[in-house]
């Protein structure tokens, strides 16, 4: 599975929509607004590895490096 930063604001948007549903009530609404944590979480964790992979790369440049460390390739 290759997903992209786009793929995840997709997903995101996509539960802001569920969330709005004016018709989730109750048990349903509660599952959903556990569902947006554990999302928004993960979300966090993609976003954080993307900013580690962006400052590798500017480091990398900054220092005239050709390569980088393995693992953030």
């Amino acid at each position: 599975m290759k997903n992209k930063l786009s793929d995840l604001n997709d997903h995101l948007f996509a539960q802001l929509e569920r969330l709005n549903d004016e018709d989730l009530k109750g048990q349903l609404l509660e599952e959903e607004i556990e569902r947006s944590k554990a999302i928004t979480g993960v979300s966090k964790e993609v976003v954080s590895n993307a900013r580690l992979v962006l400052d590798a790369e500017r480091y990398k440049r900054e220092h005239g490096m050709t390569t980088g460390p393995k693992m953030l390739e």
